[in-house]
């Protein structure tokens, strides 16, 4: 079976990971949290960097600590992973979507400001899939209105729009270490903010809002969202070689585009925009809608030829779950739809090799011919 992901994990994770073992340093009072926050923070032009253990944590804190309460809306794209739609409720605050822009697959961000109500506090940005969003539009529409921006760029570890890196635009700005992300900790994820109160609240959220000197006495509720020594070890050493693996990705990219073009029954992913040159953390395919196959068909037949895949984000205003709480009923977001239903990602791990890539796109269009 060709994985839809592998990780590379051959610099210096084991040898840290020793270090770690050998100290007895294993939990988050380990001084491999510190150094990954300082040292990953900085690689995205922030000052400052809260590790937390997972990409879900990070918005749930970074959310929080912005004060968003009960009645408050956040704009959003509908086409994301639900843990952007489940922060924001968790505030006790409402996700107002918008759809999907048919060639970047972000969010439709000539939506947004249709979307601004008296009880707009804040835009979330998510960058999807390798390509980030038109970021000088968004902040200009939250200056004119004074809004927050909550930016998710979990895909995006090493990715630059106008130059300038991805999760250093927001307000407050999160990242995933989830294992197919260019950075990965096993699980993990790191808030990061230039707001050194922001960045305060969120330490403080992530370890039970422990006080300083009457340690368990609360004056707030928080979570226990902090990361282990033994993860920011695992995330230091990928750190390492970001770039090396920005190049690769990039290669990833460029060789199913080559081996693809030319057929007229799927959409590729753009290569670049004005802004920025995709980083493909995924490789994904639309089926054009006369195919005849939808994502589950094509998905099952890579399957039978032992090449695994994963469809695309199902849409927050579909999600029954959200029907249940009342949200999103009767709203439609045609070209998100689209994608939920045609499109899927190839194999395009780190780890892959060409003579992988060269199998998945053979049997890719030995089913489209």
């Amino acid at each position: 079976m060709i994985p839809v992901n592998e990780p590379f994990l051959n610099g210096n994770e084991k040898k840290y990971l020793m270090e770690c073992i050998d100290t007895g340093w294993i939990s988050s009072e380990g001084p491999f949290v510190k150094e990954f926050e300082e040292k990953f923070s900085s690689k995205v032009d922030r000052k400052y960097g809260i590790a937390v253990c997972n990409g879900s944590a990070a918005l749930i804190v970074a959310v929080a600590a912005l004060g968003l309460k009960k009645g408050d809306e956040v704009i959003m794209p509908t086409f994301t992973i639900i843990s952007c739609a489940n922060a924001v409720i968790t505030a006790g605050a409402i996700p107002v979507l918008v759809d999907s822009d048919p060639y970047t697959w972000n969010m439709a961000i000539n939506q947004i400001e249709s979307r601004i109500t008296p009880k707009t506090r804040a835009i979330m940005v998510v960058h999807i899939y390798g390509l980030p969003v038109d970021m000088d539009y968004v902040i200009r529409i939250a200056k004119k209105y004074g809004l927050k921006i909550i930016e998710d760029a979990a895909e995006a570890h090493g990715q630059t729009y106008k130059g300038k890196p991805c999760g250093s635009f927001g307000d407050i700005s999160v990242f995933s270490f989830y294992p197919n992300k260019l950075v990965t900790t096993g699980e993990g994820g790191m808030v990061v903010t230039d707001d050194e109160e922001l960045a305060e609240k969120c330490r403080s959220l992530r370890n039970l809002c422990f006080q300083e000197k009457k340690r368990f006495v609360h004056e707030d509720i928080g979570w226990n969202f902090r990361m282990t020594n033994l993860q920011a070890a695992i995330g230091l050493a990928q750190l390492e070689r970001l770039d090396e693996f920005v190049t690769k990705k990039r290669k990833v990219g460029k060789y199913y585009t080559e081996m693809l073009k030319g057929f007229g029954s799927i959409q590729l992913p753009l290569e670049r925009t004005s802004y920025a040159d995709n980083i493909y953390w995924v490789y994904g395919i639309i089926l054009k809608d006369d195919l005849g196959l939808n994502a589950e068909d094509m998905m099952a037949y890579l399957k039978e030829r032992k090449i695994g895949t994963r469809p695309f984000f199902f849409p927050m205003h579909e999600q029954p779950v959200f029907h249940k709480m009342g949200l999103f009923k009767n709203e439609r977001y045609p070209f998100a739809e689209r994608l939920s239903r045609l499109g899927l990602y190839l194999p395009s791990g780190l780890a892959l090799t060409e003579e992988k890539m060269n199998e998945v796109s053979n049997a890719v269009k030995e089913i489209l011919k």
